[in-house]
């Protein structure tokens, strides 16, 4: 018994003609899900506005900072019309108006930016002859600054969001499957664009795959937790260069009875996730990325991409390299195949060696 070898498998693997898989998580990282038939959904999204317009797209957002304030500068401003035309301040012979300077709705629309605001211009101005246009003036002040902090924290929130520091963690195009240490391992890259690090960096792996239970129930979308690790022998990895992610293969792994050929042929996606902790904000980040079996790519390895540059006195990374691969000479068979011909190679030599022992004694 022994495993098939070739170097050309990744070739194979990568040319193959697949139909085409929907994805549960697109390369980017996103989500590729839709919720439907919510009910009364819009109330929901309302009631949690804030979450609502940190989560939408910037046009909408900046539409929204916008009316807030057009809209509140044009009710006041009806309200000082009305004030203004209850009192006679708009007949230029009134003698006690209650705003100085009132003459038309466009100079009450003036008026309301300026009392929002706190711009004061000098021209218009309140008077004490009127409680009410008094009060008004409070409440105007007051519903500005509450606009104002809650469209700014928004804006605020948007623009530091973790979500924007996981465009700079790069996952590699294409994983691979290759041996270390004696044992089939799935292996992807993982790299950090920006100098400020992540802290406590861990990777976490799922399959995503059809399964069916001992009472016949079809779990669609079933996720089995691949253990994996990096470089290193800690679950958190001290993340200043790209990491190479490895998933041991053995009994426990869903993949432990694939071949090169069946891995092909199964349905299946494996979807990465990054987290970390931002150096820089102390926020919490999370990267995604994922992998169909026609983007693993048996019996390839990573180049290596880290070397001492001697005119910087440092490491360099090179990203141009990142996603590259070459080919390693690889068995064709499962792990599962390839553990049992060791069993049965460690059986024979072993063997071996009584019979030679005995016919020495003999």
């Amino acid at each position: 018994m022994s495993p098939n070898s070739s170097r050309g498998v990744g070739g194979r693997v990568r040319g193959s003609a697949r139909k085409f898989r929907k994805r549960v998580v697109l390369k980017n990282g996103d989500c590729n899900v839709v919720q439907s038939n919510i009910s009364k959904r819009r109330l929901r999204y309302l009631q949690d506005i804030f979450t609502t317009l940190v989560d939408v797209q910037w046009r909408w957002t900046l539409l929204v900072f916008a009316l807030s304030f057009i809209l509140s500068w044009l009710i006041f401003a009806v309200i000082w019309w009305l004030i203004a035309f209850s009192n006679g301040d708009l007949d230029s012979s009134s003698v006690r108006p209650c705003v100085v300077e009132l003459r038309d709705f466009a100079s009450c629309f003036l008026f309301s930016v300026e009392t929002q605001h706190t711009i004061g211009y000098g021209s218009r101005s309140t008077t004490e002859e009127c409680p009410e246009a008094i009060f008004v003036m409070c409440l105007q002040s007051i519903t500005g600054v509450m606009i104002q902090a809650f469209m700014v924290g928004i804006v605020f929130a948007k623009m530091s969001r973790p979500k924007n520091r996981a465009q700079t963690l790069l996952f590699s195009r294409n994983a691979v499957i290759c041996q270390r240490d004696g044992h089939l391992c799935l292996m992807f890259r993982v790299g950090d664009m920006r100098k400020s690090h992540i802290i406590g960096a861990r990777v976490r792996a799922q399959l995503i795959r059809s399964r069916i239970t001992k009472e016949g129930e079809t779990l669609s979308f079933y996720q089995h937790e691949l253990a994996v690790g990096a470089d290193s022998d800690r679950d958190d990895v001290f993340f200043i260069w790209p990491m190479t992610v490895v998933h041991q293969i053995n009994e426990s792994s869903p993949l432990f009875d694939l071949s090169a050929a069946e891995l092909l042929r199964d349905r299946f996606e494996i979807v990465v996730i990054l987290e970390g902790c931002i150096e820089s904000t102390g926020q919490t980040t999370q990267a995604r990325s994922s992998y169909l079996p026609g983007e693993i790519l048996w019996g390839h390895r990573f180049k290596p991409i880290v070397s001492f540059n001697r005119d910087c006195a440092g490491y360099e990374v090179d990203y141009s390299a990142f996603n590259d691969t070459y080919e390693v000479e690889t068995p064709l068979c499962s792990a599962k195949a390839l553990a049992e011909f060791y069993r049965i190679q460690e059986e024979l030599r072993r063997s071996g060696m009584c019979s030679f022992f005995s016919s020495v004694y003999i």
